[in-house]
């Protein structure tokens, strides 16, 4: 599959979860292959605190992670949440940086933003704003933002180094950033890199943890490091490890 393949189905994938209003491979409807199933695991790490009416409107279960809670957020800041879905993330955001600050949200699924801004609306968290665009080339000035945020994510970006790239071009010097994802521990082979299904069901795009962080320290981040590492074995044979880790930096 190439990039533009990928992103395909990526899209496709994630604007039927859009419509559906919850995640395909959540707790009871059951994914097709068994590597779908496996990620499973990785899906719902509880958000402790949240108000009850922003979980049941914006989280779809799509996380691997509470980024959040690792981004360090103050009054005043800019946040950016790469990937933002139906906005959970986002407004979690938005509350913590208060009416002086706001938080921006980018995916590229034309549902998902349709969701988000009206989630928005629907929430009142109007320090909010949700803009269309792709990871590898966001439509977001440099050094404007203040952390940056993503959730279960940037395993579905084909060009990784890109996007950890365009992460550092955003943020203002002193900026942060905060990533929950999936990394795999030993080779995802040819095989399975061509999988569609598990390349939306977050595995097949996951990359080593050690290219991962040795990736974000060429883009500039020189403090890369996992704050939090949760650890799947797959149970079906497959030659590889697969990890939900959080890791943060400073630009």
């Amino acid at each position: 599959m190439d990039a533009q393949e990928i992103k395909k189905e990526v899209r496709e994938h994630y604007a039927k979860i859009a419509i559906e209003n919850s995640s395909c491979c959540g707790p009871t409807c059951g994914c097709g292959t068994d590597g779908e199933q496996a990620i499973n695991q990785l899906m719902n790490d509880a958000y402790k605190g949240v108000d009850a009416n922003v979980a049941a409107a914006a989280d779809l279960g799509l996380g691997c992670g509470t980024p959040v809670d690792y981004a360090d957020l103050g009054a005043g800041m800019t946040v950016l949440d790469l990937g933002a879905g139906a906005g959970i993330d986002a407004f979690i955001s938005a509350k913590a940086v208060g009416p002086t600050g706001r938080a921006i949200g980018l995916d590229m699924t034309d549902e998902m933003i349709a969701k988000a801004r009206a989630n928005r609306v629907k929430l009142g968290i109007l320090n909010t704003e949700f803009r269309k665009g792709e990871i590898e080339n966001m439509p977001v000035q440099s050094d404007t933002i203040d952390r940056v945020i993503s959730n279960c994510v940037i395993n579905l970006v084909p060009d990784k180094r890109k996007a950890f790239a365009e992460i550092h071009r955003v943020l203002r010097p002193g900026g942060k950033f905060a990533i929950s994802d999936v990394v795999s521990r030993g080779e995802i082979s040819e095989k399975y890199r061509r999988d569609a299904d598990l390349w939306s069901g977050c595995i097949s795009g996951a990359v080593d943890e050690t290219l991962y962080l040795g990736w974000l320290r060429e883009a500039g981040f020189q403090d890369a490091r996992v704050a939090k590492e949760k650890r799947y074995p797959i149970p079906t044979g497959l030659p590889f490890e697969i990890l939900s880790i959080t890791v943060t930096g400073t630009k």
